[in-house]
């Protein structure tokens, strides 16, 4: 008999809740064998049979919020190699054996809820969502037809390219695939590789010396995002020049302070806590559409892109405007290192109403950034050159001099944020940062 406890599914998690039992008493289970689903604040999991076994006892209910180490349930791993029980034979033999579809059923039917709903486990129906894919139309591998996660990923894979052109003359105009809907206005988008219309992509012709270099999952992730924004969302960019020199002063100040604690005072982290008090006293930045109607959000949460080693990825700094520069270096920091290490998980990605892109040294001047669906606003950085400007002089006179100038650009949704609202956001972020009204 062993215990089956409640599992650390996170570095902070100290607990978890049941969301659904997938075995009752007396069933019989293989090593490895979902148990139970569990959620918690950073993710949503299965707990697998450690060993094959009965299950004799359940000791916690649906929906109950159970401690980390709590035993769950009892396992009677002697009863699985009893004569006569169904685990004798081998690990290969499944603990039930599913009810056979009535004939008239398709064989590829997706396995179905009591409620009618897709049997899907919660980890399944979070990478639908973030993939928009219909569990109704992805047939489940998993034990009694379950859909899994890697079943969801699979079905929203993009079809090989070398079919693509057969679309090529095929299809009017009216039949084309749609990716707005249609309260948006029923755009009807051109086909990636084909063309629209009259026109038609000219097709590829390979030659001695091109590299053809496959889509990874994130790069075609990234580029339907992007797509999907652009045709979304009516973009407008509007630029600021932001002259850094009392900001500047103000990290050289303090930086060996910071250094000295292992954390990097950056001007990225100004611009962070600039936006968060800009989007404060400015909401209508901080927003989400939905069809016919639009959301400002209460919390602000910034998503700040760093790289890592599959691409540029944008974890998220969550009420942002409630930590202050120390508490945005911290958080920024801890995000980018572990993004660099491979560890940024999905719960860090997700929830940004706002974003943030830092190009980095090599930035150039400044950028239209394409807004990260389903925000409404990001403001993109530029590069810090020294540059002559004009000040005010002690006796009040213009005077020369040269100081750092940063040009910032935001691009915003002009379906629900007005020019008059961006602009008084973007003067905001600018004043922040020239008065360095920021206390490190």
């Amino acid at each position: 008999m062993i215990d089956v406890k409640m599992p650390q599914l996170g570095e902070s998690v100290s607990e978890g809740t049941i969301t659904k039992w997938l075995v009752r008493e007396g069933d019989t289970v293989k090593k490895d064998q979902p148990l139970l689903e569990v959620a918690t604040d950073k993710a949503d999991t299965e707990v697998p049979a450690p060993v094959a076994g009965r299950v004799t006892k359940i000791l916690a209910a649906e929906g109950a919020v159970v401690p980390v180490a709590t035993v769950l349930l009892h396992l009677d791993t002697k009863a699985a190699f009893a004569s006569g029980s169904p685990l004798a034979n081998g690990p290969e033999v499944p603990s039930l054996q599913p009810v056979a579809p009535p004939p008239s059923a398709p064989a590829s039917r997706p396995s179905r809820s009591a409620t009618g709903g897709a049997l899907a486990t919660p980890v399944a129906r979070k990478a639908a969502l973030e993939n928009e894919v219909d569990l109704h139309m992805v047939k489940g591998t998993g034990d009694h037809g379950r859909i899994t996660r890697e079943d969801v990923l699979r079905a929203a894979e993009p079809e090989p390219s070398p079919r693509m052109p057969a679309l090529v003359g095929t299809l009017p105009a009216d039949k084309l695939p749609q990716v707005v809907h249609p309260g948006a206005g029923g755009f009807v988008p051109p086909v990636p590789h084909v063309g629209y219309g009259a026109f038609k992509v000219p097709p590829y012709r390979p030659l001695e010396g091109d590299k053809v270099v496959p889509f990874t999952r994130r790069r075609r992730i990234t580029a339907d995002h992007m797509t999907y924004s652009k045709v979304t969302a009516p973009h407008v960019v509007t630029v600021a020049e932001v002259d850094l020199h009392k900001a500047t002063r103000l990290r050289e100040a303090h930086k060996e302070r910071y250094k000295s604690e292992g954390l990097a005072l950056t001007v990225l982290a100004f611009v962070v806590v600039a936006t968060a008090r800009a989007l404060r006293e400015s909401p209508s930045l901080n927003a989400r559409v939905l069809d016919d109607a639009y959301v400002v959000l209460r919390d602000i949460n910034i998503g700040v892109a760093v790289d890592s080693p599959d691409g540029l990825v944008v974890p998220v700094v969550r009420r942002a405007d409630e930590l202050g520069v120390r508490g945005i270096v911290r958080a920024v920091d801890d995000l980018a290192k572990r993004a660099r290490g491979g560890k940024i998980t999905a719960d860090d990605l997700s929830g940004a109403t706002f974003s943030v892109s830092n190009p980095g040294l090599k930035g150039n001047l400044f950028g239209g950034a394409i807004i990260s669906q389903p925000n409404v606003g990001i403001l993109r950085m530029g590069e810090i050159q020294k540059r002559v400007v004009v000040v005010e002089g002690p006796d009040g006179e213009d005077q020369i001099a040269i100081h750092p100038v940063m040009y910032m650009a935001l691009s915003y949704d002009h379906r629900v944020v007005d020019g008059v609202a961006a602009n008084g956001f973007l003067w905001r972020v600018a004043e922040i940062l020239e008065v360095a009204d920021l206390e490190v």
